[in-house]
């Protein structure tokens, strides 16, 4: 269901329901390339990556580092730390509750006749 907000406010996060900004701050961390290509190598690697992981990407560590920490607060990565080295694994069941909010949200927009009706001007 739509909801109309008041324009006045609409720069205001907290105006908007939960899942609204759940799902807005889920669509920032991941819409860095950097960090796409740091959740794609975990994939890949299907096992948890000790060290510096700065070593497998073509990006500095301190690029890396600040990347990695945008991961982990969100929850998509862990990282424990080991000796010296930090172990990065994926978060399955943080990940599958971020593609469940992007697939209901999808799934009511792609419902809409508007968008998926007669509508010839999209690209």
């Amino acid at each position: 269901m739509f909801t109309t907000y008041n324009t006045d406010i609409m720069i205001k996060p907290e105006v908007f329901d939960t899942e609204l900004q759940e799902l807005a701050t889920f669509a920032k961390v991941i819409s860095h390339p950097a960090r796409l290509a740091i959740l794609k190598y975990l994939s890949e690697t299907r096992t948890c990556i000790s060290g510096d992981i700065s070593d497998k990407l073509p990006l500095s560590r301190t690029t890396v580092s600040q990347h990695l920490k945008e991961l982990r607060d969100m929850g998509l990565i862990h990282g424990e730390i080991d000796g010296l080295k930090i172990n990065y694994c994926l978060c399955g069941t943080c990940i599958a509750e971020k593609m469940d909010l992007f697939d209901t949200f999808f799934g009511q927009i792609k419902s809409s006749e508007i968008i998926f009706g007669t509508e010839k001007n999209c690209q």
